[in-house]
C-alpha cells in the first residue's frame, strides 16, 4: 500500500495560496485506494507533517517522519506549493537525491520555467508570440528613458521570479516606473520590463494524461483593476469565464500554442499558461507549473467543465511520478 505525502506551503508570499491547494487535493485524493494519506506543510518555520493539528517533524535526512514510534517514508509526493522552494525546482531536485517519486515536471523544467526570462529565451527559439521585454538586475543602471522607448507605455514591471502577481505594476507614465522597478525588486533581484498587449487575456490548463498532452480548458479573464493581481485573483476582483469566449480561429489558435509551449518545455503534470489574444495570435505571458487548486482556483473550473474526474487525475499523476521515477 503506498504512503502519499502531500506537500504544501512554500516560502513565499503564495504559500497562504498553497495550503488551500494542498488541502483541497487532500479532499479530493482517493483514499480508499490510497489509505497512508499525509499533509505535509514546508513553511519558513519548519517542515512538518500535520495530523489533526499535531505536528510530527520531517527528517531532512531522508524526508521521513516517526509516527507512533513508526519510522514513516514516503512512497510518492504530490507537490501543491506555489512559489519557491516547490515551483523552482529546489525540493525536487532533492527528492530526486532521495529517489522519491514527485508529481509535475522534473527539477530542471521548474527552474527553467520558474524563471520567467529564461523561458521567454528558450522559447522565442520555437517561434513563440511574446511581448517585447527588457531585462534588470538589481544595481543595474536605470535609464527610465530608454527603457520606455524599448517598450513602449503602458507597460508592466514584474518580478523575473514569482508567482501570483506579486510585484507585479502596470506603468502608465514614465514617471511610475521608478516605483514600479522599485516593488518588483521587492520580490526578486532581478525583474522584466515587458510592453502592454491590448486583447482578450486567457488562461489555458494543459496536463499530460494517460500519456499524451491534454488541453483541459480555457478561461477568460475580465477584471476591473489594471490588471489580473492579486486581489483580482484571490480576493475576487475578476471575473473568469469557463471556457473563454472566443472564435472557433482563437480557439484553435490558442491550444495549439499551449500544447505547442508544453512540448518545448517538456513538461510533466498540471500547468497553466497565460496569454493575451490579439488579431487571432495568442501572445504567450508566463506557465504555472503548480497552478492554483483550491476550489476557487482556475485549473480545478476547467477540469470540471471538461468533465474530468479530480480524484482519477490525482490517481494518474502519482502513476506517472513512479513512472518518470524509473526513466
Amino acid at each position: 500500500m503506498l504512503t502519499i505525502g502531500i506537500v504544501m506551503g512554500g516560502y513565499s508570499g503564495e504559500s497562504v495560496v498553497s495550503l488551500k491547494s494542498g488541502e483541497y487535493i487532500y479532499s479530493l485524493i482517493d483514499q480508499n485506494k490510497y489509505k497512508n494519506v499525509f499533509n505535509i506543510h514546508i513553511l519558513n518555520d519548519g517542515w512538518n507533517v500535520v495530523i489533526d493539528d499535531i505536528k510530527y517533524p520531517i527528517n531532512k535526512e531522508d524526508f521521513s517522519f516517526i509516527l507512533n514510534d513508526k519510522k514513516i517514508n514516503f512512497d510518492v509526493l504530490v507537490n501543491t506549493i506555489h512559489g519557491t522552494p516547490g515551483e523552482d525546482g529546489i525540493l525536487q531536485a532533492y527528492w530526486e537525491l532521495l529517489n522519491i517519486p514527485y508529481t509535475g515536471c522534473y527539477f530542471y523544467n521548474s527552474a527553467l520555467t520558474f524563471n520567467k526570462k529564461d523561458t521567454l529565451a528558450v522559447l522565442s527559439k520555437y517561434g513563440v508570440a511574446m511581448a517585447k521585454s527588457f531585462y534588470l538586475n538589481k544595481g543595474d543602471e536605470i535609464n527610465s528613458h530608454d527603457i520606455i522607448t524599448n517598450i513602449g507605455l503602458p507597460c508592466f514591471v514584474k518580478p523575473n521570479q514569482s508567482g501570483s502577481s506579486l510585484g507585479v505594476s502596470k506603468v502608465k507614465a514614465i514617471e511610475e516606473l521608478p516605483k514600479a522597478i522599485e516593488d518588483a525588486f521587492k520580490e526578486d533581484h532581478s525583474i522584466l520590463i515587458e510592453s502592454f498587449l491590448d486583447g482578450k487575456e486567457v488562461s489555458v490548463g494543459v496536463m499530460k494524461y494517460k500519456g499524451k498532452i491534454v488541453v483541459v480548458g480555457t478561461t477568460e479573464i475580465k477584471t476591473d483593476n489594471d490588471f489580473f493581481d492579486y486581489e483580482a485573483k484571490y480576493l475576487g476582483a475578476s471575473e473568469e469565464i469557463t471556457p473563454a469566449n472566443l472564435t472557433s480561429v482563437e480557439e484553435k489558435n490558442i491550444r495549439d500554442a499551449a500544447k505547442h509551449i508544453y512540448k518545448c518545455l517538456n513538461m510533466n503534470g498540471f500547468s497553466r499558461l497565460d496569454f493575451i489574444i490579439m488579431n487571432n495570435t495568442p501572445y504567450f505571458l508566463e506557465i504555472n507549473t503548480n497552478p492554483g487548486c483550491s476550489p476557487a482556483s482556475i485549473f480545478p473550473q476547467q477540469v470540471r467543465y471538461a468533465g474530468y474526474n479530480f480524484s482519477e487525475l490525482l490517481d494518474n499523476e502519482i502513476s506517472q511520478a513512479i513512472e518518470n521515477s524509473k526513466k
